[in-house]
């Protein structure tokens, strides 16, 4: 018997470019990010009562919905400290925005959908690869994943499934690097659910908040790390290597501009080494 996973998936920021160029707030933000939770189908009935445990440490708060952008900064550390000893697998991608606009193909990715799409085949590579190299690790079994998309609006998952059986029957012109390892995932096997309905959602939404919020600079041009350090530990890893795996960003670091912040966080994720 396959070893079973679920990936449940949500995405901060926006896929916005036209007020980027100026200076100071705007509209629309420097980063987009897609991350997903990932856990056994073991762990994944225990995910409601995480959730529960979270929001009773909120006991003013009148909705029992989990979503980070309501919480304050203390609640915010307060949910992430929570999790990071969670038996559960985070994995983050990230796109600096700002280096699309002297893309060549800028015009392609400003199309619709073409953004989240592209980040999503950077997810599922990492989580089709995570999911197999566990179930191998401690059975040697096969391994098979379910991924549950939060509903955003504007988004059309029949075209995104139409994309992933695409890449999935090799009609792809330029082979990539990586691919999805489809004998982990059918693209059948995707799902899209409200954010309100499944606590994989909330809570997947808190680790891909969490990460953006060490990224994306604030009104002020600060941006908060400390979220994303805390769940560090919860990243998916390599041989040893989170950077590329449990967070990557797009361009590469070292290909994408950083403010000292924002290298800073990197840097924290790409040398983090469990205490022994």
């Amino acid at each position: 018997m396959p070893q079973r996973f679920v990936a449940y998936v949500d995405e901060a920021g926006d896929e916005g470019f036209g007020k980027l160029a100026g200076k100071g707030p705007t509209a629309q933000s420097a980063w987009f990010a897609i991350g997903a939770l990932v856990v056994s189908s073991e762990v994944d009935g225990q995910l409601p009562q995480w959730r529960n445990d979270i929001m009773d440490q909120f006991p003013k708060k009148r909705s029992r919905d989990l979503h980070f952008r309501d919480l304050k900064h203390e609640q915010r550390v307060q949910a992430c400290l929570m999790l990071a000893d969670k038996p559960v697998g985070g994995c983050v991608i990230a796109s600096n925005k700002i280096t699309l606009l002297s893309h060549p193909k800028k015009e392609i990715f400003k199309q619709k959908q073409h953004l989240y799409n592209y980040m999503t085949r950077f997810l599922l590579e990492r989580l089709t690869a995570a999911c197999r190299s566990k179930a191998k690790m401690e059975s040697d079994d096969a391994a098979h994943l379910t991924v549950v998309f939060s509903r955003r609006r504007g988004t059309d998952y029949h075209v995104m499934r139409e994309y992933l059986e695409f890449m999935r029957d090799g009609r792809e012109l330029m082979k990539p690097v990586r691919s999805i390892d489809w004998s982990v995932l059918e693209p059948s096997d995707v799902a899209v659910e409200n954010h309100s309905n499944r606590a994989g959602l909330q809570i997947a939404d808190v680790f891909t908040s969490a990460v953006w919020n060490a990224l994306e600079p604030n009104t002020y041009g600060f941006c908060e790390p400390r979220y994303g350090q805390v769940l560090t530990p919860r990243l998916l890893k390599q041989m040893g290597q989170r950077l590329n795996c449990g967070l990557t960003l797009i361009p590469p670091f070292g290909k994408t501009p950083l403010n000292d912040e924002q290298e800073t966080f990197v840097e924290y994720v790409r040398r983090y080494q469990e205490k022994k």
